[in-house]
């Protein structure tokens, strides 16, 4: 019960407070641990294919291994001071392992200037959270491009830290987070990364799996509670959940694209180069911009439901063990 409490404390924290500039923020702190590592693995290792694959394997190991084992000895060493202490440490960092306030505020950081016509402020704050290039976007370009994220980072910044929290604690949490954070940072498929970059993409596909598929049922279960179409979410859930070249993006998008009765994906374009995609439900009719602001509602009734539904699950297996 105790770490069902800190979650639950952690999540309602950053549904009322979000992710406030002025608290230094972990996730930041392992940014810089892997540009520093990467960094020291490439003057180290000989520049061929095989050298930089295993210098990506153990920029990998090293960076989830630390992220997870600092923080766990830290709790670790606070319990024996101070119980309440740790107790407190554990609610902030699970605070701050969640993104469900700064996603949707950053969402509607694009929509609000949607509402007012500025196109190039739109395509300024929609590159601060997507990877695709937004200077040459349109504006139905770009609001396909929020949902896409919004629906994808649902998955990715709520539901799956939560997924790992549930089972292993903050350090655990953290330990997704330094995956999650090596994809973007190095999971890229170019030049530069195709090789250094190719373990840590494939292991944050292997840390999502469980949860974004455990998103895009619940976004066609709960569809119906956000005041959208269940029906057709869970049509093109069935349809398209593999519409994408990542083995877990489109499970959560194709559930919104359902949801919302719109079309997402197809082709984009990221660092100049165009990328060929599959499109993501039917367009039975234009995406508009208050498809952002129910994406941030589908967003939220799903994580209160699924937390809900892990809550009991963490608690009824204890009660049975415990029996």
């Amino acid at each position: 019960m105790r770490l069902i409490g800190i979650i639950i404390a952690g999540f309602v924290l950053d549904l009322l407070l979000g992710d406030p500039d002025w608290i230094p923020h972990p996730i930041v702190l392992i940014g810089k641990m892997i540009s520093a590592l990467e960094k020291l693995i490439r003057g180290i290792l000989p520049k061929t294919e095989e050298w930089e694959t295993i210098g990506g394997v153990i920029l990998t190991l090293v960076v989830t291994c630390v992220s997870f084992v600092v923080p766990a000895f830290v709790i670790l060493l606070l319990g024996h001071i101070d119980t309440r202490i740790a107790l407190v440490l554990e609610v902030f960092w699970c605070w701050q392992i969640f993104a469900a306030r700064s996603l949707a505020q950053a969402a509607l950081r694009v929509y609000d200037q949607i509402v007012i016509g500025d196109l190039p402020k739109s395509r300024k704050f929609l590159s601060w959270i997507v990877g695709r290039d937004t200077g040459e976007l349109n504006f139905r370009q770009i609001i396909k491009a929020v949902v896409e994220t919004v629906a994808e980072n649902t998955s990715d910044g709520i539901i799956a830290p939560m997924f790992y929290m549930m089972i292993g604690g903050v350090p655990l949490g953290f330990f997704y987070k330094a995956a999650n954070t090596l994809d973007s940072m190095v999971g890229y498929k170019n030049e530069t990364y195709l090789h250094f970059g190719s373990c840590s993409a494939h292991f944050d596909d292997i840390m999502n799996y469980i949860p974004a598929r455990l998103t895009g049922l619940a976004m066609c279960l709960c569809a119906p509670l956000a005041g959208l179409d269940g029906r057709n979410a869970w049509k093109i859930y069935r349809r398209d959940r593999h519409n994408h070249a990542s083995p877990n993006s489109a499970h959560p998008e194709s559930a919104v694209a359902g949801a919302l009765n719109v079309q997402l994906a197809g082709d984009a374009y990221y660092f100049g180069e165009l990328y060929k995609k599959k499109t993501i439900g039917d367009d039975i009719r234009p995406i508009e911009k208050e498809d952002i602001p129910r994406t941030n509602r589908l967003m939220y009734t799903v994580s209160v439901f699924l937390l809900i539904l892990m809550a009991a699950v963490r608690f009824g297996i204890i009660y049975w063990i415990m029996r």
